[in-house]
């Protein structure tokens, strides 16, 4: 059975709304005809990807080696924002003193949903969540302009009905040898990754 998380939406009655998600969500099912394939790599860690931060720079993901994290598409609007940035946090002041980082990418590709730039979503994060994650440029996820990275992210682990992205917030956990380790649905709370993370941290 398939969900569609209602809560996502901006106004409650707006069926061009419901429409535009569900043909989104449909089509990151299936993998929409008019994409491109995956572009494969001789990638054998997110340490062999170079990125945008959110101020323009190329950050290597090399800054990790050593750290366990957690990448995650973020949007600003989504009914699943409060939760995930509000529990996102306190992971990682759970696990400072492990090194766990939080990668964050927003993204548009959801229902319009990140319709801010970097700059407002890192002021935007910051004043409401008082929460600064490792905040990288927007990027797609899906399609032929998907971010290598997450190319490689859901080659890496793929999800239930096909590996695309579903929707805002689908986080994947890294180990501190920079592999994939598993993957989480959006509605998948930050908090129940908290055992994962333990049995990670005692490897």
């Amino acid at each position: 059975m398939i969900t569609v998380d209602l809560a996502c939406l901006t106004f409650e009655n707006d069926i061009q709304s419901i429409i535009s998600i569900l043909s989104t969500v449909f089509r990151n099912i299936a993998g929409y005809s008019n994409q491109s394939p995956v572009k494969m790599s001789s990638a054998k860690t997110i340490y062999d990807f170079t990125v945008k931060d959110a101020d323009g720079k190329d950050v290597s993901l090399e800054k990790y080696r050593g750290k366990p994290v957690v990448i995650v598409n973020v949007a600003s609007q989504c009914g699943l924002t409060n939760s995930n940035y509000t529990e996102l946090k306190q992971l990682m002041e759970h696990y400072k003193d492990k090194g766990l980082a939080i990668a964050a990418f927003p993204c548009n590709q959801f229902g319009g949903q990140e319709p801010k730039c970097e700059l407002e979503v890192k002021n935007f994060v910051a004043d409401k969540f008082h929460f600064e994650p490792d905040l990288y440029a927007k990027i797609d996820v899906n399609g032929k302009n998907a971010a290598p990275l997450f190319d490689f992210l859901k080659h890496e682990k793929g999800g239930l009905f096909g590996d695309n992205i579903k929707w805002n917030f689908t986080k994947f956990l890294i180990d501190r040898e920079g592999h994939v380790v598993k993957r989480y649905a959006p509605t998948t709370s930050p908090k129940h990754m908290m055992k994962d993370i333990d049995d990670l941290l005692k490897n």
